[in-house]
């Protein structure tokens, strides 16, 4: 077999990036400060994989045959969700997406009168925040909730009963339209659907959709015109846009991603196949809430699953697990920190050094056309 899996810890970063004075997260380090301030918080299994090695822990846990691990640092710019996936498979963008505080007036009017309705809020806001705050006027009058954050994104609330989810996935689809329009490089539109009948047990589904602009070629187009088939878990094909995605299967929570992963690995499928996952409860439920102790369990969690995981790798399969920015619980805000983020190998061959996000790309790519013994395309765009 010919296979690769990579999974991305979203929001799991090993301490500030050496640019992230800039963005106002010197000092922020996700894994860093959840081991140590989190008391008995071990994690053997990504420990011996090499997590110990990169924050410091140097000799504290024996490395297993064939682990190694490193830090790599992004030079997007930014440190949102879309541009950390897009360069750890090769394509770095040298422009950031565009953020707002508001987004402009004849912007806003113009999607109400294509989407059929008049928003509430377009401001910048948590997504518990705003729901406590404008969740019950959104059930007395339908109005969709508008908002965004320090990210590149243009996030839409509504009630999926009272609004009804497939009118939110709609609206959601005309608003992208919109921007990609206008040219307005918003890297997301969001529908967030939620549930209750009070601001007292607001609650966000599992319905949550991402609706991305579309990168230029990445590793999963080349991948996938070699004959790779590239299997999205989560919310990559979101991300991505569907661009190089051969099979999607999305996963509304960790526990739904783990599965995932495990049931497709089992297949043991003859053609060669790229497991791309993202596991977003660490960011979505964690992090951005400045949960400390929620984090420190769903890592937890997380290195049980591992540790069984683990169990069907075998040799010649290559496993990587890495993240795609930070998200401090300890640091101030509710937004993602700007951090480098730790790379853990299984089956590399060799040991990687402290580099880029798209040494990722390279090491994937190399990986295959090793196997297949035919060069892969190794241009790796950049706008």
């Amino acid at each position: 077999m010919n296979r690769v899996a990579c999974i991305i810890l979203d929001s799991a970063g090993c301490g500030h990036a050496p640019d992230a004075a800039a963005y106002g997260d010197l000092g922020a380090n996700t894994l860093g400060h959840l081991l140590e301030r989190v008391d008995g918080l071990r994690l053997p299994n990504l420990a011996a994989l090499g997590l110990d090695e990169v924050l410091g822990y140097h000799g504290r846990t024996p490395l297993r045959a064939g682990a190694a691990a490193a830090r790599l640092t992004a030079h997007a710019a930014g440190k949102d969700t879309t541009s950390g996936h897009w360069e750890l498979m090769g394509y770095t963008l040298k422009e950031g997406l565009a953020t707002f505080e508001r987004f402009p007036a004849e912007f806003v009017l113009e999607l109400e009168a294509r989407g059929g309705v008049r928003f509430l809020g377009n401001e910048v806001a948590s997504g518990t925040e705003i729901l406590t705050r404008l969740g019950e006027e959104h059930l007395r009058t339908a109005r969709p909730i508008l908002y965004t954050s320090a990210d590149s994104v243009l996030q839409l609330a509504a009630h999926e009963e009272v609004f009804g989810l497939q009118r939110l996935y709609d609206l959601c689809q005309t608003a992208r339209g919109l921007l990609d329009e206008r040219r307005m490089r918003v890297g997301r539109v969001i529908a967030r659907p939620f549930l209750g009948d009070s601001a007292a047990n607001f609650q966000r589904t599992g319905n949550r959709h991402d609706f991305s602009c579309r990168p230029e070629a990445t590793a999963l187009n080349r991948l996938q015109a070699a004959g790779v088939t590239v299997i999205g878990v989560g919310k990559i094909a979101d991300i991505f846009a569907g661009s190089g995605i051969s099979e999607s299967y999305p996963a509304p929570s960790n526990a739904a991603g783990m599965a995932e992963i495990a049931r497709v690995w089992a297949q043991r499928r003859e053609s060669p196949h790229f497991l791309f996952a993202n596991l977003v409860d660490f960011d979505a439920l964690y992090g951005h809430r400045r949960d400390a102790p929620g984090y420190a369990q769903c890592l937890r969690d997380f290195d049980a699953w591992l540790g069984m995981f683990l169990l069907q790798v075998e040799p010649g399969d290559l496993l990587i697990l890495t993240a795609d920015h930070g998200n401090d619980p300890y640091h101030p805000g509710t937004d993602h920190t700007r951090e480098q983020v730790p790379v853990l190998t299984l089956g590399l061959g060799r040991a990687p050094v402290d580099g880029n996000f798209t040494d990722v790309a390279r090491w994937v790519e190399g990986y295959f056309a090793e196997r297949n013994r035919h060069p892969l395309p190794s241009h790796h765009g950049s706008n």
